[in-house]
């Protein structure tokens, strides 16, 4: 009966931890608004990240805004937005970079303004989770060009060692 007790014991401090993890993993971050779902959009990231719609393109708003949420090291490609992208810092530390200028560490309440067609990337620090707040002004002809992954080389090029 002992045996019997401790194997059961054993077993919910196994799947109920384990449960517990995989809670915190959902939601690792205090954030404003849900992480979401995997992101659909994954093929264009490095890493897992998660996306939460909160607002789409309708007959009234020229734009969407959605959470997006990257687990420590995850990263877009890079890409660019024919009308350009705001970002607001919501938790976490993440980097930000364009085409042929320095990172940026970006930390809760920075806001990246990013110009039209500007190829750039932007995610989490290695070592940390990174959520923002993206919008995409100016649809439907604001279109999001796809480019190739940023390298582990980029991305880790002025990381402090």
């Amino acid at each position: 009966m002992k045996k019997l007790l401790l194997i059961l014991f054993c077993t919910i401090l196994i799947f109920g931890g384990n449960k517990a993890m995989s809670e915190n993993a959902k939601q690792p971050l205090e954030q404003p608004f849900a992480q979401g779902e995997i992101n659909p959009f994954g093929k264009y990231f490095t890493g897992t990240t998660y996306l939460q719609m909160l607002c789409t393109k309708d007959d009234v708003w020229n734009s969407s805004v959605g959470n997006v949420t990257f687990e420590p090291g995850a990263r877009t490609n890079w890409h660019k937005h024919s009308g350009g992208q705001i970002l607001l810092v919501t938790a976490g530390e993440g980097r930000y970079q364009e085409k042929g200028k320095p990172v940026q560490i970006l930390k809760k309440g920075d806001v990246v303004k990013i110009p039209l067609n500007v190829e750039h990337w932007h995610g989490a620090a290695p070592n940390s989770w990174f959520s923002h707040i993206s919008i995409e002004p100016n649809i439907p002809n604001n279109q999001t060009t796809w480019l190739e992954p940023v390298t582990d080389k980029e991305y880790l090029k002025n990381e402090v060692k």
